[in-house]
């Protein structure tokens, strides 16, 4: 994940630089995966390219590592909420908790030799606070703070930088005032205080969405004498996918054996990954701006709408059906949240809280006091913000806060690249997020557009590489024209994180974006030389021409030998002796060919 505070002013020592060929900011999904398809693709050894993957958390998960609330688990199954060449052998079918999730990210990071003692892959306790292109050299330079060694900050430079940072990583600030006045203990839900404990407490919760949903039941299977959950949104919440042995994973000894039974158990997860992405993509037709696409909203709204109707208590019922269209706001796979709202111990209210006093938080209305001991804040994050802390700066120090303002928003050519930020990378970029599938996929998406146009780079033939301006304005202009013309998203009847300048949402099918990462559009990349690519490119060529010389003169003189034999065959008797003559002369070209 990224990093945060910038406190030029401390006392703090400068480490000599380090250098890795790749870097990457953040631990989690992006910077795991990026490290483990390098390890797949070129080996992270002496032989092939190395990373340094830096982690401002004391391990790896990304998210996953700081939401560790009660309850916390993915909405999306299992099958594609994972790798596609790591399938999850301990993660649940359905919905893997984040404990699960943790422990897999863990056993990838570790197989593929991240975690390997004296390697220094990944750096933990390291909040990156400075990145900045250097053109002579045509590097990123880092400058990176250890918090495990007092505010240490060392610089790191590498030829590439990937930023693995996350979308949904700042919590969002409470709007109600008196926060600071609570006699008891308050926390976000990605900042959860494992040394509060929650049995016997009164609770009151912030907040009705994917969050909240996993919280409430979870408190109260945990013995909290009351929960009061604040509700200022409605969101459609519908049926869960049914955990089925069908989509059982791989186990370990699958994944990894040989022999038939383990073919085939590898064969049969990725035709289920297959059959539900495909699944997935059919739900996206519901989002587009189309008449068929209302149609199947209308039809999905309906079954949610029987569902809330059936499950949840009926005094409920008009604090959580919407009106608007499914899609507008993140759905809810219910996970337990609609029954639990039976217990006698749940108060679920939407009446404006006017402040929070020491005691609990004071009604709008009326001025009672609702008493709390506890008060969690599952209110969200801040939204279109990226590489929030990081200052990042491209070619002749232009910032992305300025490139972003100069584009009317975050954006980024195919989510990944910016122009004026050469052999710059970024995994959950601008209008990564779908509605309706796994952001592993296009985690993996983006991967292999990076790693396919850094090749030329690689292979000795460009110092550099960025997307034109031309390209990445176009792009990033029709996305938002899409968003606010064709989908749910800008024209479903609700108010959501999704709308005004959209930087979150991908508008388009996931298998829209998987054929353009594995099939670039060369010409919207731009390849930068230095002197040192030219002078090998140059003597390349000369290297070349000077082969296709001797090769031209072996075979030219051989015709020529060739003919000439041919011509005293038939005019003299001693074809025999310039037959030998001539495979002689062919020998000696032979050797200039070496």
């Amino acid at each position: 994940m990224a990093s945060h505070d910038d406190n030029d002013g401390d006392d703090t020592t400068e480490k000599a630089a380090s250098y890795s060929q790749f870097a990457c900011i953040g631990a989690g999904f992006s910077g795991i995966g990026l490290g483990a398809m390098l390890e797949r693709r070129h080996g992270t050894g002496d032989a092939g390219a190395d990373v340094r993957i830096f982690e401002r958390a004391s391990g790896p998960g990304g998210v996953w590592e700081a939401n560790r609330y009660p309850g916390s688990a993915c909405d999306i199954p299992g099958v594609l909420y994972s790798f596609s060449f790591a399938p999850n052998p301990h993660g649940a079918a359905t919905y893997p908790t984040a404990a699960q999730i943790r422990a897999y990210l863990t056993a990838v990071a570790a197989k593929y030799g991240l975690l390997d003692p004296g390697q220094e892959r990944i750096t933990f306790n390291a909040t990156v606070q400075r990145c900045e292109w250097l053109d002579g050299p045509r590097r990123w330079r880092l400058r990176v703070r250890d918090s495990s060694s007092n505010g240490t900050v060392f610089t790191h430079e590498a030829q590439f930088l990937f930023a693995g940072t996350g979308v949904l990583v700042e919590p969002r600030a409470l709007d109600v005032p008196g926060l600071d006045a609570f006699h008891g203990a308050v926390m976000h839900s990605a900042r959860w205080r494992d040394d509060v404990a929650l049995a016997g407490k009164r609770v009151v919760m912030f907040g009705n969405g994917c969050t909240a949903a996993q919280i409430v039941p979870a408190l109260l299977a945990g013995g909290a004498a009351h929960v009061t959950q604040v509700v200022r949104s409605r969101h459609w919440v519908v049926p869960p996918v049914r955990d089925s042995p069908v989509l059982r994973p791989p186990t370990t000894a699958e994944a990894e054996g040989r022999g038939s039974a383990a073919w085939a158990a590898r064969w049969r997860w990725r035709l289920q990954r297959l059959v539900v992405a495909a699944a997935a993509e059919v739900e996206f037709l519901a989002f587009r701006g189309t008449a068929a696409a209302d149609r199947l909203n209308r039809r999905r709204r309906a079954r949610a709408e029987r569902y809330i109707r059936r499950t949840a208590p009926a005094e409920y019922h008009e604090l959580l059906v919407p009106d608007f269209k499914i899609g507008c706001k993140r759905r809810i796979f219910d996970p337990g949240y609609l029954r639990s709202l039976h217990a006698a111990n749940v108060t679920l209210t939407d009446a404006g809280v006017s402040e929070v006093v020491p005691q609990g938080i004071r009604a709008a209305a009326d001025g009672t006091v609702t008493e709390a001991d506890v008060i969690v804040l599952a209110n969200g994050f801040e939204t279109n913000r990226f590489l929030a802390g990081i200052d990042v700066r491209g070619r002749g120090g232009e910032s992305v806060v300025d490139h972003w303002a100069a584009l009317g928003g975050p954006g980024a050519y195919e989510t990944v690249a910016m122009s004026g930020f050469p052999n710059f990378f970024m995994l959950q970029g601008p209008n990564t997020i779908t509605g309706h599938t796994s952001v592993i996929m296009a985690i993996e998406n983006a991967l292999a557009l990076a790693l396919r146009v850094i090749e030329p780079v690689l292979n000795g033939e460009a110092a550099a590489v960025e997307v034109t301006r031309a390209a990445e304005a176009k792009y990033v202009a029709q996305v938002q024209r899409d968003l606010q013309s064709r989908t749910v998203w800008s024209h479903g009847g609700c108010r959501s994180w999704y709308h005004e300048w959209n930087g979150i949402i991908y508008p388009y099918y996931q298998l829209h974006f998987w054929y353009r990462c594995r099939f670039p559009t060369w010409s919207d990349w731009a390849f930068h030389e230095d002197l040192a690519t030219r002078a090998k490119k140059a003597a390349r060529r000369r290297t070349n021409a000077l082969r296709l010389f001797k090769l031209v003169s072996v075979f030219g003189g051989l015709l020529a030998l060739a003919m000439y034999s041919s011509y005293h065959n038939e005019r003299t008797a001693v074809g025999g002796a310039w037959s030998g003559s001539l495979a002689s002369v062919a020998g000696f070209f032979r050797s200039q060919m070496i």
